[in-house]
């Protein structure tokens, strides 16, 4: 049971697979709510060596649900921007040409992705559920719905630590979930 006031909480009971959504839903929203609302000025921000920033934060994880629910699930192709790209060239493309991207580029690669990986994963789970096999294979292996539903888990939360670091030195926010009632800001 999740409140209108917090949608992002996990059930506190549920399936294996409502259980692993809640977990990626939360992780998606924590992330965004770190990313949300600034210019081009705040996305751009980097701290100590590191060369990552949010818009770029953006932009991979925009990458990495593509590749996840495309190409990983079924062997599709992924979409544009990214099946433009010379990866071999330039791999760490999505996070260096953010910078070029307005604020509203960012949020709305990521913001649609999302909705287009809610509508696959939902599809896949009513077509096979987790247990599947998927069009990525290791060693000869296929691996399941539910490892990619892990791998993407494991990919948001490694960044969204990096997003929290990251907005606390923008503008000092911080906090382990968006306050009760937060939503996208609209652009």
């Amino acid at each position: 049971m999740t409140s209108s006031a917090t949608p992002w909480e996990p059930p506190l009971a549920g399936t294996e697979a409502e259980q692993l959504i809640g977990a990626l839903e939360r992780l998606r929203t924590t992330f965004r709510w770190k990313a949300d609302a600034l210019d081009s000025a705040g996305l751009d921000v980097r701290i100590g060596a590191s060369a990552l920033t949010l818009g770029g934060l953006l932009k991979h994880l925009a990458r990495a649900e593509d590749e996840i629910f495309t190409a990983k699930l079924s062997g599709a192709p992924v979409s544009p921007p990214w099946d433009t790209v010379d990866w071999k060239s330039a791999p760490d493309w999505d996070f260096e040409s953010a910078a070029a991207d307005t604020p509203e580029q960012l949020y709305a690669i990521w913001d649609q992705t999302v909705e287009r990986s809610r509508a696959i994963l939902a599809a896949a789970l009513a077509d096979g559920g987790l247990d599947q096999p998927v069009h990525l294979e290791w060693d000869g292996n296929h691996l399941s719905l539910r490892r990619l539903v892990c791998d993407l888990i494991e990919e948001y939360g490694r960044h969204t630590g990096h997003a929290d670091l990251i907005r606390e030195a923008v503008d000092g926010r911080v906090g382990e979930d968006p306050p009760r009632g937060w939503r996208v800001r609209e652009y």
